[in-house]
């Protein structure tokens, strides 16, 4: 966050953008590779990458909205002004995430997946899309990554459009289970299961991974 755009569709600072990676890290990511995995992998997985879609852009028209309202009460300062409120965000975000690591440390030995990733293998597109829907509106990390973008775009005065390469990176992201699938049918039959076994007895450790990842991203 270190230069101040001007209002319009300049893009988000490549510091924020990687952000778009965290989003599907842990459950997200496991729902998309479950989804490849079912007998119907290409329309489920269609379903659930427009749900996503659909989230990340709500999910950041709300948060700028809420951002730009603050921003008539609150100065968010200057980018390099430790006291500004753009700041003090990311430190309070900072501070959640590293509690956040700590826990899932502490706890590894007891953390599993949500069950609700077990009743996916026979989800239908209209479940799926409810799927790319909930695991980016009702997901503590995204949310947090979605008021960091907010709070960016308010902070340098960038429209909506500037949000835009985020919105297509999370969802290209998104879309990496089935692009496999599409380009290396018989490899990713095989491949994908133990992809999906592995990330089901490490959940933890992606938590960690992810929450890492989100703190060098935004300190």
């Amino acid at each position: 966050m270190r230069r101040r755009c001007q209002p319009g569709g300049a893009p988000l600072d490549l510091q924020i953008l990687p952000l778009a990676i965290t989003m599907m890290a842990g459950p997200q990511i496991m729902s998309a590779i479950i989804f490849v995995t079912t007998g119907k992998a290409v329309p489920v997985s269609l379903a659930f990458l427009l749900g996503v879609a659909v989230a990340v852009t709500a999910g950041v028209a709300i948060t700028r909205g809420i951002f730009a309202l603050l921003g008539h009460g609150v100065s968010f300062g200057s980018s390099s002004d430790s006291g500004s409120a753009g700041k003090i965000i990311q430190y309070v975000l900072i501070a959640l995430l590293i509690a956040a690591a700590l826990h899932n440390y502490v706890k590894r030995a007891t953390i599993e997946p949500p069950r609700w990733l077990g009743g996916l293998m026979d989800a239908g597109p209209r479940k799926a899309l409810i799927t790319g829907l909930l695991v980016i509106l009702l997901m503590p990390s995204d949310i947090m990554v979605m008021l960091t973008v907010g709070a960016h775009m308010e902070q340098h005065h960038l429209g909506f459009a500037a949000a835009l390469p985020f919105i297509g990176l999370t969802v290209l992201v998104a879309a990496l289970p089935l692009l496999v699938l599409l380009l290396f049918h018989r490899r990713a039959v095989r491949v994908m299961p133990a992809v999906r076994t592995w990330m089901n007895s490490h959940a933890w450790l992606i938590n960690i991974i992810t929450c890492l990842i989100f703190i060098a991203l935004i300190h």
